[in-house]
């Protein structure tokens, strides 16, 4: 069997769940990467969101109390694949989901994220954030 591409992981067919925390016992929402897309889909081109804010707001319309961080954090290394085969295969620009304009809760860009922080930091750059580096000088945040 052919492994799935990042595009068809997104867009497979799956329902949002609530589930109770096995340490607080509070609900909390496994989301879909659909869901977390369409929010990222809203962010304007200058502008940033951090994975924390996504995670409240779905929470937030779920009615659960959070969301679960680790699902959140595979579904946006989904869809940041998802955004570069689209790019590959001619998607236009306006188009391809801008996955880059997600940062972690302190500002911090994404390793993970398609070509690393180098590749993150220069999107960012693109849309006229400062980058701000670590110790050594490599891209470490974005300047919120």
């Amino acid at each position: 069997m052919a492994k799935k591409t990042a595009k068809e992981k997104m867009l497979k067919p799956e329902v949002p769940e609530i589930v109770k925390d096995r340490r607080t016992g509070e609900p909390l929402l496994i989301p879909t990467p659909r869901q977390i897309d369409l929010i990222v889909r809203e962010i304007p081109k200058g502008k940033v969101i951090t994975t924390d804010l996504i995670r409240e707001r779905l929470a937030k319309e779920a009615g659960a109390s959070k969301t679960c961080p680790l699902c959140t954090g595979i579904f946006m290394n989904i869809i940041a694949a998802a955004a570069e085969e689209d790019r590959k295969f001619g998607v236009l620009e306006e188009k391809i989901t801008p996955y880059w304009r997600v940062v972690k809760g302190d500002g911090s860009l994404n390793p993970k994220f398609p070509g690393g922080l180098e590749a993150h930091a220069a999107k960012l750059k693109d849309e006229g954030h400062t980058i701000l580096p670590d110790k050594i000088g490599q891209p470490s945040k974005v300047q919120l």
